[in-house]
């Protein structure tokens, strides 16, 4: 055995022997278990090799990432951009002014007044522009109210900056394990949104389209929320990411409601929704009050300084382009032809769900399907929700990949949603056709 060989063994059990203790931040320190993304993703990848999914595609409805690329005109754009040599270098950090003279002439028809480069600042995708809001406003033991179901993000990014939660449901239909339901059906608790209402109250964050329930908030709630905000002091972060995805008559913006509610009013656009391209990370946010903004922007400029600028100049220009096609619109077209696909199959089996109104999720009721008792799971399911062992026997035993709900809720209130699984129609219509052919397996289980 050579002198080195035996040096290096001494050194590698030395630095084994002597690693350092690492003190984390508690707040992920006291983070035990994989977030819902990772073990859905863990238990599909194992799932694809078992015996009953041999020589068969995983359809994977899960995650809300596109399985088609962005349309043609986008990805034009961002090509053209990486050929200017200054493009490829930072942006200030409130945006490209070229994306941001962009914005304001798409939503300056929309809040029907006069924008500013104020009014509007660019982020690095939606979530960091939420995020931001966080940071720039939150001090120590704010309170934000959050309407449950959530999407999972927002808690950490409230807590991380020292937010406490308040939750306030959205409590579904009574017939949501009978028959099909709506998203108008799914109403807010307005009784216990006005008893959490306190001193502490700083902000509350509203989705619509919302994640994962497909609804689209009516002018009605959205004026009695924006009343009480305007009455108790209370900043709304409102995350509109599926703006374009409504399929009601029309999408009201909680912004537009009044002077008043504007001038307390965020709201978070994003370009990987609007342009199928959630790689791009490129979102935004527009208010009405340009110190409120403000507030976000300094905090962006702490966090990731600037957003990627090619992608920014692709979708400066894309907005444009998007306009001369009516892009948005003939996309709601195509996203009302992905469900009439995909429901069929549950209307087929008359199995219930919610009928979106807006995003490309799907909320679909599983209470009717016959799961063997004796339906072997593995142990880190065994503590969670109902629909996690649901979305774990679908995986493995037809094939196909949803999301369980209940990640979306706190554990003393996940009953609401045990027997959901939410489904990403964010697919092309041949894919969207072999799940619902898959899904037809389902027959042999009512």
């Amino acid at each position: 055995m050579s002198r080195n060989f035996i040096r290096s063994l001494k050194t590698t059990t030395m630095t084994l022997s002597n690693k350092p203790k690492i003190v984390a931040n508690k707040y992920f320190a006291q983070s035990t278990g994989k977030d819902v993304w990772t073990l859905t993703n863990d238990s599909a990848a194992a799932a694809a090799g078992n015996s009953q999914n041999k020589g068969r595609e995983m359809l994977n409805l899960g995650q809300g990432f596109f399985s088609y690329s962005p349309p043609d005109f986008a990805i034009k754009e961002a090509k053209d951009a990486l050929d200017i040599a200054l493009v490829n270098q930072y942006s200030p950090t409130r945006g490209r002014p070229s994306l941001i003279k962009s914005l304001i002439d798409f939503y300056k028809p929309i809040y029907n007044t006069e924008l500013k480069p104020g009014n509007v600042s660019v982020f690095t995708g939606a979530n960091e522009a939420i995020l931001s809001c966080l940071t720039g406003l939150l001090n120590q033991g704010d309170e934000v109210i959050v309407f449950e179901p959530f999407f999972d993000q927002y808690i950490p990014n409230i807590e991380m900056v020292g937010g406490k939660v308040v939750y306030v449901p959205i409590n579904p239909p009574k017939a949501l394990d009978e028959r099909v339901t709506k998203g108008t059906e799914w109403e807010i608790d307005w009784d216990i949104l006005e008893k959490s209402i306190n001193s502490k109250t700083k902000a509350v964050i509203l989705n619509t389209p919302h994640n994962p329930i497909g609804k689209v908030f009516t002018r009605e709630e959205l004026q009695r929320l924006g009343d009480l905000c305007v009455k108790h002091n209370i900043i709304i972060i409102s995350d509109e990411v599926y703006e374009h995805l409504y399929f009601t008559d029309s999408f009201t913006r909680i912004a537009t409601l009044s002077p008043e509610i504007g001038q307390l009013t965020l709201s978070v656009g994003s370009a990987g929704k609007s342009f199928a391209a959630t790689g791009w990370r490129i979102g935004w946010i527009v208010s009405l009050n340009e110190e409120l903004l403000g507030y976000a922007a300094k905090a962006h400029t702490r966090i990731c300084f600037t957003s990627p600028s090619p992608l920014q100049e692709a979708v400066a220009n894309g907005l444009a382009d998007a306009g001369k096609i009516n892009y948005f619109p003939n996309m709601r077209e195509q996203y009302i032809r992905k469900y009439e696909i995909f429901t069929k199959v549950f209307d087929e089996l008359n199995l219930p769900y919610t009928a979106a109104e807006g995003s490309y999720f799907m909320l679909a009721n599983f209470s009717k399907v016959k799961i063997p008792e004796d339906y072997k799971y593995p142990e880190e399911l065994l503590d969670k929700g109902k629909d996690f062992r649901i979305s774990y026997w679908l995986m493995n035993e037809l094939g196909v990949v949803a999301i369980p709900p209940t990640e979306f809720y706190i554990k003393e209130h996940e009953k609401s949603a045990e027997n959901l699984l939410r489904f990403a129609l964010c697919k092309d219509d041949e894919y969207l056709e072999k799940t619902v052919e898959r899904l037809r397996l389902l027959k042999n289980y009512l």
